[in-house]
C-alpha cells in the first residue's frame, strides 16, 4: 500500500516512527480488537479492568517483572510491580461475582525481546465459570475463526482456518514427534534423556529437558497446517491448573500453537487454596535458587482467600499482539504496536 493511501501527510514528510508504513497492520489491529470484543460480549462476557501496578506481579518462576514504588502523601513507600498477567485480580472478580469476564490488559515482562516478544504487550484474558476446558477450546477456536482470515500465510507454513483445530495431548505429541513415552519419566531427567536419545546437559533437570524437547521437536511439528491445542500437560507443569481427576499424572491445561507461535495458555482453574499456596511456595523456592538477586514480593493472600469462593471455571490468556500478527501477516511484533519506546 502506498504512503498516499494510508496517510494525509505529503509524500516525503519525515516519519521517524515509520507509522505510515505500518498503518495497514495497525488498522487491522483495530479491526481484530473490535471483532474480539464483540465476540466475547455476545457470549455474555463482561469487560473489566484491573490494576497494572500491584504488590504481587505473578509467581511464574522465570518471568522478570518491572519494579516501581508507590509513595503515599504522608511519605510511606510501598514496592509495587507491573503485573506480568492480570490473572490473580481477574480470578478475584470471578470469585466475587460468578461472572464471565474478559480484559485487554497491558502487561510487562522484563528482559524479553524477539520477533514475537515485547517487554510491554497486550494480553487478552477471559474466564468462563461453569465451562470445562473442552468448551473453552471450542470457544477459542470459534473466536479465531471469527477474527482471522480463512487462509493464513507465514514464511514457514500456510494455515487453513476452515479445518477443525487439532487437539493433541502432550503424551501423544511426545510419542509422535519425539519418540518418547513421556509421563513415566516425570522427575527423572536421565530417563527422559535416554528415551529421547539425547545427551543430558550438565545441571539439566527434567523440566529443563522437557522444555528443550518441546522447543526443538514438538513445536516445529505442530500448528503448521491448522492451529493445534496441546493438551494434558505433565502434572509438574500444572501451574494454576487442576490435575486431571482421572489421571493425576497430567494437568487440565492447554496451549494453542499456530504458524510457529505459542498463542495462548489455558487452565481448568485450581480452586484449592492449600494446594495453590503449596505450589506458590515451591515456585518461590525455585526462583530464589535460580535467581537469588531478583526482588521478592508478598504472596497474594487476597487471591488465596478468594479461591474457595470461585466456581468451577476455565480461563485463558491469549497474546493479542500475536493474534494481530496472524490476522495482518506481520512478521514482527513491532509492526503491530503503535509506538515503541
Amino acid at each position: 500500500m502506498s504512503v498516499s493511501a494510508t496517510s494525509h501527510l505529503p509524500v516525503g514528510t519525515p516519519d521517524p516512527e515509520h507509522l505510515r508504513d505500518r498503518l495497514p497492520f495497525l488498522r487491522r489491529r483495530n479491526m481484530v480488537l473490535r471483532g474480539t470484543r464483540a465476540f466475547l460480549e455476545a457470549r455474555g462476557c463482561l469487560e473489566v479492568e484491573t490494576p497494572c501496578a500491584t504488590p504481587t506481579p505473578g509467581e511464574e518462576v522465570h518471568l522478570l517483572p518491572f519494579q516501581t514504588m508507590r509513595e503515599t502523601p504522608d511519605g510511606q513507600r510501598q514496592p509495587l510491580f507491573l503485573h506480568t498477567s492480570p490473572e490473580f485480580a481477574m480470578k478475584r472478580i470471578v470469585a466475587a461475582t460468578g461472572l464471565s469476564v474478559f480484559q485487554f490488559a497491558r502487561v510487562w515482562r522484563n528482559g524479553e525481546a524477539s520477533a514475537t516478544h515485547a517487554p510491554e504487550f497486550t494480553m487478552l484474558e477471559w474466564y468462563q465459570p461453569g465451562m470445562p476446558l473442552t468448551g473453552l477450546m471450542d470457544e477459542t477456536e470459534a473466536l479465531l475463526k471469527a477474527v482471522l482470515p480463512p487462509t493464513i500465510h507465514s514464511n514457514t507454513c500456510t494455515l487453513d482456518m476452515s479445518l477443525p483445530f487439532e487437539r493433541l495431548s502432550m503424551e501423544e505429541a511426545f510419542r509422535r514427534h519425539a519418540g518418547v513415552d513421556l509421563l513415566p519419566t516425570q522427575g527423572n531427567a536421565q530417563a527422559l534423556a535416554h528415551a529421547a536419545g539425547c545427551p543430558l546437559r550438565e545441571g539439566e533437570l527434567w523440566e529443563d529437558l522437557f522444555f528443550r524437547l518441546l522447543l526443538e521437536r514438538i513445536e516445529p511439528a505442530i500448528g503448521r497446517t491448522r492451529p493445534t491445542f496441546l493438551t494434558h500437560w505433565p502434572a509438574s507443569q500444572a501451574a494454576l491448573a487442576r490435575k486431571d481427576p482421572t489421571d493425576p499424572r497430567v494437568a487440565l491445561r492447554f496451549e494453542l500453537y499456530a504458524a510457529g507461535m505459542e498463542l495462548a495458555n489455558a487452565f481448568d482453574e485450581l480452586t484449592d487454596p492449600a494446594e495453590q499456596r503449596q505450589r506458590f511456595a515451591q515456585d518461590r523456592a525455585e526462583r530464589q535458587s535460580l535467581y537469588p538477586t531478583r526482588p521478592t514480593w508478598p504472596m497474594d493472600e487476597k487471591l488465596l482467600h478468594a479461591l474457595p469462593h470461585m466456581p468451577p471455571c476455565s480461563g485463558i490468556a491469549l497474546g493479542f499482539d500475536r493474534l494481530v500478527m496472524l490476522a495482518s501477516g506481520a512478521r514482527h511484533i513491532q509492526d503491530v504496536l503503535w509506538i515503541q519506546d
